[in-house]
């Protein structure tokens, strides 16, 4: 939402359903190491700034 992102668009970035996406935002889901490396990149930052683990 910050970068003007639809769920769709990122999802297809990185290669998954644009479900997934929402159920990573809901915080449903956990996502693999690749697919957080992946998501960084498109937003150009690192993965400790989008995830958090508590």
């Amino acid at each position: 939402m910050e970068r003007n992102m639809e769920q769709a668009a990122l999802a297809e970035q990185v290669g998954v359903r644009r479900e997934t996406i929402g159920r990573l935002e809901r915080g449903l889901y956990n996502p693999s190491l690749k697919l957080a490396m992946d998501i960084a990149k498109v937003f150009d930052t690192t993965v400790e700034e989008i995830f958090f683990f508590e």
